[in-house]
């Protein structure tokens, strides 16, 4: 018995009818969407979880993905733009997070191919001048291995990340002798 017929099969109110497992599933996607933006992976979760059969499941979503209700593509193009401009967030976190949405790896993949290499050089350039006053007064290891640190938790690549703190604390006056050589941190 699914969660949707185990609801109405005893209790008071015993002669409700069943609802539609259909209807069940178009609300419970509808209310997800009104919500915020939802991949598909996401909204066939949901239904499972209330125990949708899976052919009405496959039937709604295939429904809801016709009707443009439902766009992984355009998920991962919002979502890649939203968190590269507010968290500033690298091509390979960007692409985990949209993986353990469920968006597929084709989709994935062309929506972060769509970052510009020197945006997103600017973007770690931003993250690292907003946190270098924070580390003055440490020792340029300690703090070339915190910025970097930070930016490879936002999924820069080590050459990147070491790159853009090298410039930055060179630009600050540190000496090029006092910087760890990469391989080091």
């Amino acid at each position: 018995m699914t969660d949707v017929s185990r609801r109405h099969a005893s209790g008071p109110g015993q002669d409700e009818p069943e609802p539609d497992p259909e209807s069940v599933a178009r609300s419970i996607a509808l209310r997800k969407l009104a919500a915020a933006p939802q991949t598909r992976a996401q909204l066939d979760e949901a239904m499972a979880k209330r125990g949708v059969p899976e052919v009405v499941r496959e039937h709604v979503l295939r429904r809801f993905t016709d009707v443009g209700l439902i766009d992984d593509a355009m998920f991962a193009r919002t979502w890649v733009e939203s968190r590269q401009a507010g968290r500033g967030l690298a091509r390979r976190a960007l692409a985990h997070e949209l993986r353990r949405r469920g968006v597929d790896s084709a989709v994935v993949e062309d929506a972060v191919a769509e970052i510009d290499p020197e945006a997103e050089q600017a973007k770690a350039r931003e993250l690292v001048a907003r946190r270098l006053a924070s580390s003055r007064g440490l020792d340029p290891e300690k703090r070339t291995r915190r910025l970097a640190g930070m930016l490879a938790r936002k999924g820069y690549p080590a050459g990147v990340a070491y790159r853009v703190v090298r410039e930055a604390l060179e630009a600050e006056g540190v000496r090029e002798d006092d910087l760890p050589v990469e391989h080091e941190w």
